[in-house]
C-alpha cells in the first residue's frame, strides 16, 4: 500500500498523477478472444495480466500464489524474454514482440514520472504547491516552457481573463441571453441547476485569489474555471445574504477586498455598523452604571455579563435582586464577587455582612483580610494600620494579631513560619519604606540568635563579634566593654577572668564599696535569656518581664518564658499567662520573711549583710528598678523606706538579696519546709503524695521531702556569686 505523501508508486514507480497504461490485447489467432481463466491480478501494482507468467508484465515480480500456476506448462510458466526471431526466406517479414513496445512505454514513463517530481521539488522550493505545477504543465503543453517561469509571467494574465470571462458570463446570463446556461451547483459529486439566482448590482467584482482557486480546482481548465468561480461566488453570495447583508454590490465588494473569504468580507461588511459603537467605547465620556432598578431588565443582564464574565445568567439576576433587597450598604462589585463564589442567597448574604472588630464596621468577606496564625478577621484598612505602627514605632514581636494577640511569640517554630507568611502579606499591603524597615527589624532578629551576637552595655546597638579577646570596643559609640561579662571595661580586667576582676572591685573600689548591695544587686540583675541584653536593673517588682530588644516575655527569678496560651509542658492545662517557676525561685521565696531566708542560708554556712556600708543607715532605698509611667516603663530608684537590720535596703530588695546568695550557692529551699509546703510542692511536679498505711507524719515528711529533692532545681536561674 503507497503511503499518501509519496509521489512515485513504490513498486511500479509510477508516478501519482499519471493513469494506468492502456494494455492492448494479444490474439493467438485472429477472431479468438482471451482465455478469462488466464488472466490474473499483480497485488503490487493492479496490473491485470493477460498472460499465465508468475512474473508480473508490469513491474516484473513474482506473484506470491504460485499454486495457481503449478498445473500450467513449463514453457508457461517462464518470464517471457525477448528473442531476435529470424525471418524465414520467400516469407512475410514478422513484426517486432510486443513486449519491446511495453518496455519502451515504461521507460518513457518512467522518465516523465522523475522529470515531474524533479519539477514539483523544485516548485516546493519556490513556495509553489504541486497542482499548480500540473495545472501549468497542462496548459503549457508540449511547449520548452519553464512550468516556474509560466506561473509567473502568465498566469495573472489567465486569471484576469478567466474573472472577465466569469463578469462576462454573470451579465450576459442577467440581461436574458438564452443561450447562455446559468451556473450550476455541485452536490455529492452530481450537478444541479440553481433555481433562482441572487439578486446583482451592476457588474460582478471578482479577485485573482478566487480565480485561482477556481483554476486550480479545475485543473488548468479555463472553461470549467469559469464555471466553478461563478459557483463558489453563488454560494459564498448566498452565505452572506442569510446573515442578513442583501446589498449585492456591498457584498461583492467585501468578497473582493477579502480574496473571496466569507470572514473576511464579513469583517469589512461588519466595520461600518460597529462604528457607533467604537465611537462610544472610546469616548472620554464615562460608561453609565448598572442601574438594578432599571425597566429593562435583560439589558442589565447583558450589561452584566459583558462587564464581569458571570458563569449564567441566573447568577446575573440574582445580582440585581440583591441590589434591590432594601437597606442595601454593599456595592455592585462586591456583590458580583460573592455571586462568583456561590449561587446559595443566604451564604452570599453573610459573605457580604461581615464586621470588622478593630473598627465594627461592616465589610464583605472579599475586603476582609486574616492571619495565618488564628482565625481572627479584619478590614484591609485597619490591618494596614495595625501593622505600619508595630514596624515603625514597637518591635519586631509586637506584630501579632490585634484582636487576640497570637501566635505566641515565645514560641520559636511558631515564630519563624509565622514570619515567613506575614512577609508575604505585608509586602502588598505597607508602603515601600516601612517594608524595608520591616526587612530591617526582621534581619535583625534573625541576627540575635547568632551565639556571637553582642549587645552593647554604652548603647543600644548589637553586632556579631568574631574575635576571642574579652575586651570589644563598640563601632556605634566606640566604647570598650567585657564581651563575656558585658561590664563596662577597665584596665584591671586585663589578665584577670570576669570573677576575678568583680573580687577586685570589691575589695579596692571605694565607690563599688559605698553602694555596696545597691550595686551588688545592679551587677546582678536582669539579664534576657533570649538575646543576652543586659538591664541594671533589679529583679525585685513583677516578675513578669518583657525585653525592650527582643520582647522575650520571661520571669526576672528564674528565666522561665512566660506563656499567653497553653504550653508545651506534659499535664499543664491552662490556657492563660503563666510561666512555670521552679521552687528556687524568686517568684516563690520573695514571700518568706527574712528571718527565714537567713536561718536557710545559716544552714548551709552562707554569710550574708545586715548593716549598711560604714554604719550609715539611708532613709529610702536607692536600688534602681523599672517601673511603669504611663503608657511607657522607666528606670528609677526604688525610694521605698528601710528598716534597720536589712544593709540599708527595703525589705523587698534585701530579700531579693538574700535570694540570690541563696540561688548563687544552689540551696534548696524545701529542706525547711513546713508539711502543707511540701505537700503543695510535690503536687506542682507530680510527686505522689499518697500517705501509706499506718505512716506517721515524720516518716511522710521525710519521704516526700527525699521524692521532691530528686526534682532538680531551675536550670536557668541566675547563679552569680
Amino acid at each position: 500500500m503507497n503511503q499518501g505523501s509519496s509521489i512515485l508508486c513504490r513498486v511500479c514507480e509510477r508516478p501519482r498523477l499519471a493513469t494506468r497504461p492502456p494494455v492492448a490485447l494479444v490474439l493467438s489467432s485472429p477472431g479468438s478472444l482471451p482465455n478469462a481463466e488466464t488472466k490474473w491480478t499483480c497485488q503490487f501494482c493492479t496490473y491485470v495480466n493477460t498472460r499465465p507468467t508468475v512474473v508480473c508484465e508490469m513491474c516484473s515480480l513474482a506473484c506470491k500464489d504460485a499454486a495457481a500456476v503449478v498445473s500450467l506448462p513449463q514453457s508457461l510458466l517462464q518470464t517471457p524474454s525477448i528473442t531476435k526471431v529470424q525471418p524465414q526466406p520467400g516469407g512475410r517479414p514478422q513484426p517486432a514482440p510486443r513486449v519491446n513496445l511495453e518496455l519502451k512505454r515504461q521507460k518513457r514513463m518512467k522518465e516523465d514520472g522523475l522529470s515531474l517530481i524533479h519539477q514539483i521539488r523544485e516548485a516546493e522550493k519556490r513556495g509553489v504547491s504541486p497542482e499548480e505545477v500540473y495545472a501549468a504543465l497542462c496548459m503549457c503543453g508540449g511547449s520548452n516552457i519553464n512550468p516556474y517561469d509560466w506561473l509567473t509571467s502568465e498566469l495573472p494574465h489567465l486569471l484576469d481573463e478567466i474573472c472577465a470571462m466569469a463578469a462576462s458570463v454573470r451579465l450576459s446570463y442577467k440581461a436574458g441571453d438564452s443561450e447562455i446556461e446559468p451556473p450550476a451547483v455541485e452536490r455529492d459529486g452530481e450537478e444541479v441547476e440553481q433555481s433562482a439566482p441572487v439578486a446583482a448590482g451592476d457588474g460582478v467584482k471578482l479577485s485573482r485569489a478566487e480565480a485561482k482557486l477556481a483554476w486550480l480546482a479545475a485543473g488548468g481548465d479555463t472553461d470549467r474555471a469559469v464555471r466553478q468561480l461563478l459557483r463558489d461566488r453563488q454560494l459564498k453570495m448566498r452565505e452572506l445574504h442569510s446573515l442578513g447583508f442583501r446589498d449585492v454590490s456591498q457584498c461583492e465588494e467585501a468578497l473582493r477586498q477579502s480574496g473571496g473569504e466569507v470572514k473576511g468580507a464579513l469583517s469589512v461588511l461588519q466595520r461600518p455598523l460597529l462604528e457607533p459603537f467604537h465611537q462610544r467605547i472610546w469616548t472620554d465620556q464615562p460608561e453609565p452604571p448598572i442601574d438594578p432598578k432599571h425597566p429593562d431588565k435583560q439589558r442589565m443582564c447583558r450589561r452584566l455579563l459583558a462587564l464581569y464574565d458571570l458563569p449564567s445568567w441566573g447568577r446575573c439576576e440574582l445580582i440585581l435582586s440583591l441590589l434591590q433587597e432594601p437597606d442595601v450598604t454593599y456595592s455592585l462589585e462586591d456583590v458580583v464577587q460573592a455571586v462568583k463564589e456561590s449561587h446559595d442567597k443566604d451564604f452570599i448574604r453573610r459573605l457580604l455582612n461581615n464586621e470588622c472588630p478593630c473598627c465594627l464596621c461592616i465589610f464583605p468577606r472579599s475586603k476582609m483580610q486574616s492571619l495565618t496564625s488564628c482565625q481572627c478577621s479584619m478590614c484591609h484598612e485597619c490591618f494596614r494600620q495595625h501593622f505600619t505602627i508595630a514596624v515603625r514605632d514597637r518591635h519586631i514581636r509586637d506584630m501579632v494579631c490585634p484582636v487576640c494577640s497570637d501566635p505566641d511569640i515565645n514560641d520559636p517554630e511558631q515564630l519563624d513560619s509565622y514570619f515567613s507568611t506575614l512577609d508575604i502579606q505585608l509586602r502588598d499591603c505597607l508602603d515601600p519604606d516601612t517594608y524595608e524597615l520591616f526587612h530591617k527589624k526582621l534581619t535583625e532578629h534573625a541576627l540575635m540568635k547568632d551565639p556571637k551576637f553582642l549587645w552593647c552595655c554604652h548603647c543600644t546597638s548589637g553586632f556579631i563579634n568574631d574575635g576571642d579577646q574579652l575586651k570589644f570596643t563598640c563601632p556605634s559609640c566606640h566604647k570598650s566593654f567585657c564581651a563575656q561579662c558585658k561590664k563596662p571595661w577597665e584596665s584591671q580586667h586585663q589578665d584577670l577572668s570576669c570573677k576575678q576582676f568583680q573580687q577586685w572591685k570589691r575589695d579596692n573600689d571605694p565607690e563599688y564599696q559605698r553602694q555596696d548591695l545597691a550595686l551588688y544587686l545592679r551587677d546582678n540583675g536582669i539579664t534576657c535569656p533570649h538575646c543576652r541584653f543586659p538591664y541594671a536593673l533589679t529583679k525585685g517588682g513583677c516578675m513578669h518581664f518583657t525585653c525592650s530588644q527582643c520582647r522575650y516575655q520571661f520571669c526576672s527569678g528564674c528565666n522561665n518564658p512566660y506563656h499567653k496560651t497553653g504550653c508545651k509542658t506534659p499535664q499543664c492545662s491552662y490556657s492563660g499567662l503563666h510561666a512555670h517557676h521552679p521552687r528556687d525561685c524568686l517568684f516563690y521565696l520573695r514571700d518568706w520573711e527574712p528571718t527565714r531566708l537567713q536561718a536557710l542560708l545559716q544552714r548551709s554556712g552562707v554569710e550574708f549583710n545586715t548593716d549598711a556600708f560604714d554604719g550609715t543607715q539611708t532613709d529610702v532605698c536607692g536600688v534602681m528598678e523599672q517601673k511603669d509611667e504611663g503608657d511607657r516603663q522607666t528606670d528609677s530608684p526604688c525610694g521605698i523606706k528601710t528598716e534597720p537590720g536589712q544593709a540599708g535596703l527595703c525589705e523587698k530588695h534585701y530579700r531579693e538579696y538574700l535570694v540570690s546568695l541563696i540561688n548563687a550557692h544552689s540551696l534548696d529551699p524545701a529542706l525547711i519546709y513546713d508539711g502543707h509546703e511540701l505537700t503543695r510542692a510535690c503536687e506542682r511536679y507530680q510527686v505522689d503524695t499518697q500517705r501509706g498505711d499506718g505512716e506517721d507524719d515524720s516518716a511522710y515528711h521525710d519521704r516526700l521531702l527525699v521524692k521532691l529533692m530528686e526534682v532538680p532545681l531551675g536550670e536557668k536561674v541566675p547563679r552569680n556569686k
